[in-house]
């Protein structure tokens, strides 16, 4: 499972972004485990089950911005509760030491797996070491999106929607060739290869993925 705890930057300088923020991702998670709510002060979280839904609820508050983002990789206490508020278990726990460490952290992002003394000592090294890559991935991929230009976006949002450059080019107005430049600038092939890559190490720190 996947426990995602944000809080927001500066808040006490800032408006609540908090209704904004539960708004959003109430739009971008389909599947996942347990919705989205306010636990305390401006800060949220959320359970998923899905790595393609953790990068949704990810790009989509890196997207929003002023969002420091904990994720903990792990089990949790089933049936999980209405409320993320009262989960129970190693990946809630380390979600909250991921949020604390993201604090001081440049990306305002990081990645903890949460305790397994059951498993194998080299199987819990494996996870770490994927725990870690996810997080510097993850970290990367931040730094990209936090650089897009409003026009990038606009043009990446159809993209991930399933029109070609062409179908984007006809539906903003534009010339191919200006798509084209935009599509470069906005690093989206690197983000389509970011996004697999962090999938695939977060299937295999939690544990569902051979590595």
């Amino acid at each position: 499972m996947f426990v995602v705890t944000a809080d927001q930057v500066d808040s006490r300088r800032e408006a609540d972004r908090v209704p904004e923020a539960l708004t959003l991702l109430a739009g971008v998670r389909p599947r996942a485990a347990n919705p989205f709510e306010r636990t305390a002060g401006d800060e949220i979280q959320g359970v998923t089950d899905d790595p393609a839904d953790l990068l949704d609820i990810v790009t989509s508050l890196i997207r929003a911005d002023r969002w420091r983002l904990g994720i903990g990789i792990g089990p949790v206490d089933l049936p999980l509760p209405a409320s993320p508020r009262a989960g129970r278990g190693p990946a809630f726990i380390a979600a909250r030491a991921a949020i604390s460490a993201a604090h001081p952290a440049t990306g305002q992002l990081a990645v903890r797996l949460g305790a397994t003394p059951e498993l194998d000592p080299h199987l819990r090294a494996v996870r770490e070491r994927h725990t870690r890559y996810a997080e510097s991935a993850l970290l990367l991929l931040a730094r990209l999106l936090r650089g897009r230009t409003a026009e990038g976006w606009e043009v990446t949002d159809l993209l991930a929607d399933g029109l070609t450059q062409k179908e984007a080019a006809a539906r903003l107005g534009v010339s191919p060739s200006a798509v084209s430049q935009r599509v470069r600038r906005s690093g989206w092939s690197e983000q389509v290869g970011a996004v697999e890559l962090v999938q695939h190490l977060l299937s295999v720190a939690d544990g569902r993925t051979d590595p």
